[in-house]
């Protein structure tokens, strides 16, 4: 009996995506299936940053379909496909941006600039084209722990160039200002200097825009979640109590303004001791898990207080760059995974395919 494009969906409806958890059919990754006189060939088109995912993937397709009675030479395509994905009701997509991730935590303290960053980077390892936006106005920390120095260049002398970092764009208060400089702004300038940040640099073809978020849920956030096309937030908390209860604060303000929360990312959660190895919680144990189980969103993962995070972040060289085989960047490696798959499941966007409608007198 001929082998035919049934029987080659049935094979694919049996591989499972090892970061989805969906077979290829049903998470619809199985695209182009040709048969031809035993031949097979066919797309797998995955939906997030998958660099290091592509060719296991692969093998893993080939070594399935070659099991099939009557298979001859069996190809897979596999590649990524970054698409914009459906942000806050009433909010327009950016230009140039596809997915704006914003990274926040209720308290300070708690790492999540170095988090952001980790992430950013980890992202683009994956074969992603990322941008990194500091909007903490009062303490910008992204040009320091990028490595950037100088300042941006205009051509129009309205819009802002991005500066580079490690491969991904930065867009920062602080390229602009000395770092001893204290911010002595009030809320309303602090607002309109993150939306000029954002809108008018001229960001180049990103996938994922990454925002650095302040402390706290103030001004900054209000306007974030109003007029800033959010595609997800990341909550980054320490297993500390009077951390979560910050944190806490900061989920709900995002579940309240419509932006989805992608998950919870647990820093400082185990302390090895680099002498004898004894891990011990300082910082208490399992409250990340336990805040993500409560609110049922996805606990993305914990990292430990590390000395080499913090040596690596102030040095401008920060974890995922500075050792990327290393235990640590693969933890910061898989979490962006998660985040990114998180991303993927959403409804893409639709308003950028439907043309304006312009009424004209005749």
């Amino acid at each position: 009996m001929a082998l035919s494009e049934s029987d080659v969906r049935d094979v694919l409806a049996a591989v499972v995506d090892p970061n989805t958890g969906k077979d290829l059919i049903a998470g619809k990754s199985a695209k182009n299936i040709r048969v031809d006189q035993g031949s097979v060939s066919v797309d797998i088109e995955l939906g997030y940053p998958a660099r290091t995912q592509i060719e296991p993937i692969r093998r893993q397709v080939i070594a399935a379909l070659q099991a099939l009675p009557g298979a001859g030479n069996v190809t897979a395509n596999v590649y990524q496909r970054i698409i914009a994905h459906a942000v806050q009701r009433g909010v327009k997509l950016m230009p140039n941006v596809k997915n704006i991730i914003a990274v926040a935590s209720g308290k300070g303290g708690v790492g999540k600039s170095t988090t952001a960053v980790n992430l950013a980077l980890a992202l683009a390892s994956e074969g992603a084209s990322v941008g990194m936006l500091d909007a903490d106005i009062y303490g910008p920390s992204q040009p320091m722990m990028l490595g950037i120095t100088g300042r941006p260049e205009t051509r129009d002398g309205k819009t802002l160039e991005p500066m580079e970092g490690h491969g991904i764009q930065a867009s920062s208060i602080g390229f602009m200002i000395d770092m001893d400089t204290p911010m002595v702004w009030r809320g309303p300038m602090v607002t309109q200097a993150l939306e000029q940040l954002l809108r008018d640099t001229n960001w180049r073809d990103l996938d994922y825009l990454v925002i650095d978020m302040p402390p706290g849920t103030g001004d900054i956030h209000l306007t974030l979640s109003q007029k800033i096309p959010v595609t997800g937030a990341i909550i980054v908390t320490t297993p500390q109590d009077i951390a979560l209860l910050d944190a806490r604060k900061g989920l709900k303000m995002f579940e309240k303004v419509g932006v989805p929360i992608l998950g919870v990312v647990e820093n400082m959660a185990t302390h090895i001791c680099s002498q004898c190895g004894h891990a011990e919680h300082i910082f208490g144990q399992g409250g990340g898990e336990r805040m993500a189980a409560q609110h049922e969103v996805e606990y993305l993962g914990g990292l430990p207080l590390d000395i080499r995070i913090r040596e690596q972040a102030d040095s401008g060289c920060p974890t995922v760059v500075a050792d990327p085989d290393g235990e640590l960047a693969e933890i910061y490696r898989a979490i962006a995974r998660k985040v990114a798959v998180r991303i993927a499941d959403r409804a893409s966007d639709m308003s950028l395919k439907f043309p304006s409608i312009v009424v004209q007198n005749t």
